[in-house]
């Protein structure tokens, strides 16, 4: 038994299961296989119920109102600000944001203090692993400023080549971005040493943690990431909401990204003044219902665990390395498995991935493929695309076998 092995069996994975009331339904006549978790998660009954028990119970806007549902509202979206807070790590609940995801979390930072921080000649050092979403905003504010993009790039398995790193920074970087876990091959990323590497030239860092923060403790003071951003939806949270982490100066020093209510402390006609963090950043009505459901999530994970949950996909995605490994054709992307998260990315020569997902579907298995929004990525590998199998905590080892027979019998199918 491996070590990931002896580590998953705290999980269990019947009492888990039970939880998730989308997994006990049948897909074409075949028990669903949800294997789609780096899209989106599924959600326990104690998340439905917390968004049900919102809207049915004391569902009102926040900070606006002096009456009696607005007073709850307001309580718990703040209850859930300091539960985010701890999952973090951050020291202030004033270093933690409400967005609507991890992609406008990083639009915030891009355009915020890139427009007060970036000038021609300035350099944004990114990666080739890197998600659209922590691509085009810095590509985007390039463009208005005049910085240029420079990537970090990949090794044949899959990992940053952090040989490369200190021949890229220089005093002109003034913004590393990388992504904590990629999407793609599920690689985990040295994020503490990377920060160490871009501080000791004065850059800034952020971090894309989208795929992280539902399979591994985060702890943005031991990173000492200057911006951190997640998405609910991929931790068995609600849809709508990201976090935006930000050390607290660095908030205080940029401009509010976005204009309207509640970011104002005063307007007249012709000038305004911010509110104070963090509602400076929070412009307009926020996903009231998600923020503060997302508190019944972050307390979900951390009672079963993060160090048990990322033992448990590992020993899966290892499992799925062994049973595809004899397959005809088919190459895994990515580096080992004690190397990334659960995800485990793959072609078949000469089969085009879309056809694998259309086929194993049928089989009640869920699975992406396409170029999974990192086009770069697949460039990398002279690929237009990939299948992708992403596995969660609700997962068993009974669901890869599923999913392996199903791709030998599309293969058969499709060859």
């Amino acid at each position: 038994m491996t070590v990931a092995s002896q580590h998953a069996d705290k999980l269990d994975l019947d009492a888990i299961r039970a939880d998730f009331p989308i997994l006990h339904q049948e897909v074409h006549g075949k028990p669903l296989v949800y294997l789609d978790n780096a899209a989106s998660s599924q959600k326990p009954q104690q998340v439905i119920d917390a968004l049900r028990e919102v809207d049915e119970r004391f569902y009102a806007n926040v900070h606006r109102g002096g009456h009696q549902l607005s007073n709850e509202s307001t309580s718990m979206y703040e209850e859930s600000r300091e539960a985010a807070q701890r999952f973090l790590g951050a020291k202030s609940k004033n270093e933690v944001i409400f967005t609507y995801g991890t992609t406008s979390a990083i639009n915030t930072v891009a355009h915020a203090w890139g427009s007060a921080n970036l000038a021609p000649g300035d350099e944004i050092l990114v990666t080739e692993m890197e998600h659209h979403s922590n691509l085009v905003p810095w590509q985007q504010i390039a463009q208005l400023t005049g910085a240029k993009i420079k990537a970090l790039p990949i090794t044949g398995d899959g990992l940053l080549a952090m040989d490369e790193l200190p021949g890229l920074l220089s005093e002109r970087t003034k913004m590393v971005a990388v992504s904590a876990a990629s999407n793609v091959l599920g690689t985990i990323n040295p994020v503490t040493e990377i920060v160490r590497q871009a501080h000791e030239v004065g850059a800034v860092v952020s971090v894309d943690a989208a795929q992280a923060a539902p399979h591994k403790p985060i702890d943005v003071v031991a990173w000492d990431a200057d911006f951190v951003a997640l998405s609910a939806h991929k931790m068995v949270g609600p849809s709508g909401l990201g976090i935006l982490y930000g050390k607290q100066a660095l908030l205080e020093a940029m401009p509010p990204f976005l204009g309207g209510g509640s970011m104002i402390n005063t307007v007249t006609i012709d000038s305004f003044t911010p509110a104070l963090l963090p509602a400076k950043f929070e412009a307009g009505t926020p996903p009231i219902t998600a923020a503060i459901a997302f508190k019944a999530a972050i307390e979900y994970l951390e009672n079963i665990g993060l160090d048990n949950i990322l033992a448990h996909e590992q020993m899966l995605a290892e499992y799925a390395h062994q049973l595809l490994a004899d397959v005809p054709g088919l190459r895994i992307l990515g580096p080992a498995p004690h190397q990334k998260a659960g995800i485990v990315s793959f072609t078949v020569d000469g089969i085009s991935p879309n056809d694998i997902g259309m086929m194993i579907d049928t089989a009640g298995v869920a699975i992406r493929a396409g170029h999974h929004c990192a086009m770069p990525l697949h460039a990398r590998y002279g690929i237009a695309s990939s299948a992708r199998a992403s596995f969660y905590l609700y997962n068993t080892r009974e669901e890869v076998e599923i999913f392996v027979a199903a791709v030998r019998k599309a293969l058969t199918i499709l060859s």
